[in-house]
């Protein structure tokens, strides 16, 4: 007797192509075959190749797990076809010829039903992704920059420090980045009030605006110094060799066929993930850094998060809205006594009267001069108004002819780029005007000419942004990283004759309490190096500050 295997007539159907694999979701019991998939990605966890229909029966949910065996063999049959799964057959346990002849067969996961199954995770953790403004992130990131500082410092920089800051300083941005972008639009939906309750809304406001605040104090305080260390490691070039020592070591462990590539490859991908660092806060080439466009936005939502509260309030509060109006209109229109009546009530409701069209001309006006009508005059009143016989025919005035030529907007370019050059030329002259040699007082700034002042407006409002009640002394940053404010209060918060600080400028003179005021221009400032010690409350990580003497040295704190 001769043995022959069954034909493959009689096995699964073949692998389909295309989007085959996400079938199982838009067909009935969709929930079974997602449970059965969910089994299989759990057994590769435990590095199972392979399950039997028996081992997933056993796996799935009680809750949807089928009452008979079949149900789940036809369900992998399913898939199988689909393309998420592969059908082998089971030899393993042929112990007669009536077993081989049984259709029997053993799956496992395909690269398509794999890739399925991550593009779903990946979505299924995105749809439930909450996001987060992360202060914590702007430390850890001023940290790696500073490290980074010393590592370029070094003749020789280790690759292995080099790449773990790096890599460090990549992934800490990267969850900035997209929590920032889940968070702010999550704040839209709660603002919206899309998918919020009402109570839950009013409940966590408070705390939500505190946060909101809290974040945009750390952003103005660490975004201005994230940006100068950033600006630091650019200055000659330093940044490159760093990148190419970390691409070298992610390049080491490339495949043989890939080898050749590999490493500019990869520094291509350092290379981005740099200028992708750089554009979120620095702003260049016209266009507004990431940092400062998240801060406008978390500022702005502040006041729409209090409008939506106002009006909660008002619509508790039982005041008129659009809807109690159109419900008031609607019993008005029920118990109107008759048609005229309702008709009037229509006119007074929405003034939608015939249209009348009137050409004010020279002639017109001339007219009104001579004889002028009272705005109080009914229209059944007054005159006629008359329409033109063009207006009639084709209802527009517009008169028919040939296009005008393209006009030549050069002049007005160049207008632009000279105004450009000479705002540009007038904000540097503002901050040598405005940079302090040393500690001095408010009210020994002198007089300053409208850009200056501009600028020193814009200086004393950051540093006021991060005062807090009880503080004494703060630092702010410049939104471009390019100057720093550091503001002390006095004893008094007066001048020594007694009178307030007062600074005088064109369009009149700025007074209030005087402070110690210091104003450094970052631009002129040195690259942090080995051994170089740490200005006064200059933070290293999260709560820790360094105090005068500190020094950072191979990214270790000594003193």
């Amino acid at each position: 007797m001769t043995v022959t295997a069954p034909s493959a007539s009689t096995g699964p159907l073949p692998e389909p192509l295309g989007f085959g694999p996400f079938t199982h979701l838009t067909v009935p019991n969709a929930p079974l075959y997602r449970q059965v998939m969910r089994a299989f990605l759990t057994a590769k966890e435990r590095f199972a190749v392979h399950l039997r229909p028996e081992d997933v029966h056993t796996a799935l949910p009680a809750d949807i797990r089928p009452a008979e065996p079949d149900a789940v063999a036809g369900a992998l049959d399913k898939l199988v076809g689909w393309g998420n799964l592969r059908a082998d057959p089971d030899t393993a346990r042929v112990t007669a010829v009536e077993d081989f002849y049984r259709k029997r067969f053993i799956y496992q996961l395909t690269r398509e039903g794999e890739a399925a199954e991550e593009a779903l995770s990946a979505y299924d953790e995105a749809l439930g992704r909450r996001g987060a403004l992360q202060a914590v992130a702007l430390h850890d990131i001023v940290t790696q920059l500073r490290a980074l500082l010393v590592l370029a410092a070094e003749r020789e920089p280790d690759p292995a420090k080099t790449y773990l800051a790096l890599d460090t300083l990549a992934s800490r941005f990267a969850a900035l980045a997209d929590n920032a972008r889940a968070f702010m639009g999550s704040l839209q939906r709660t603002i919206d009030l899309h998918d919020v309750e009402e109570e839950v809304f009013l409940a966590y406001k408070d705390r939500l605006i505190q946060y909101l605040e809290r974040f945009i104090q750390d952003l103005i305080t660490l975004g201005g110094r994230i940006a100068r260390l950033i600006l630091e490691l650019e200055e000659g070039g330093r940044v490159d060799p760093l990148l190419r020592a970390a691409a070298r070591r992610e390049a080491a462990d490339a495949s043989p066929e890939e080898a050749v590539d590999a490493e500019r490859e990869v520094y291509e991908r350092w290379a981005a993930r740099w200028a992708g660092l750089g554009a979120w806060f620095i702003s260049r080439d016209g266009r507004e850094s990431q940092a400062r466009l998240l801060r406008g936005r978390a500022l702005g939502a502040i006041p729409q998060l209090l409008a939506v509260v106002r009006a909660l309030h008002e619509r508790r509060a039982g005041r008129s809205d659009r809807s109690a109006d159109f419900r008031t209109l609607a019993r008005w229109f029920a118990e109107a006594p008759d048609d005229d009546a309702r008709h009037r009530l229509w006119r007074m409701a929405f003034g939608l009267y015939p249209a009348r069209h009137l050409t004010v001309d020279a002639d017109t006006l001339a007219a009104r001069a001579a004889k002028p009508v009272p705005a109080a005059t009914p229209w059944a009143d007054a005159e006629p108004l008359r329409i033109s016989p063009q207006l009639r025919r084709t209802g527009s005035y517009e008169r028919r002819g040939k296009p005008r030529k393209v006009e030549d907007r050069e002049a007005r370019r160049r207008a632009l780029a000279e105004a450009a050059a000479k705002q540009a030329a007038e904000t540097a002259a503002a901050r040598v005007r405005l940079v302090t040699d040393g500690v001095t007082r408010l009210s020994e700034l002198g007089e300053l000419d409208p850009a200056s002042f501009g600028l020193f407006l814009q200086l004393l409002g950051d540093a006021l942004a991060t005062w807090r009640p009880g503080m004494r002394h703060t630092v702010a940053t410049s939104n471009d990283g390019s100057m720093e404010i550091r503001l002390t209060a006095l004893a008094d918060g007066t001048t020594a004759d007694g009178t307030t600080a007062e600074v005088r400028t064109l369009g009149g003179v700025f007074s209030g309490p005087d402070h110690l005021i210091e104003i450094v221009d970052l631009t002129d400032g040195h690259v942090l190096t080995d051994g170089d010690a740490l200005a006064d409350g200059d933070s290293l990580t999260d709560g820790e500050a360094l105090t005068d003497g500190d020094a950072l040295t191979d990214g270790v704190l000594g003193r």
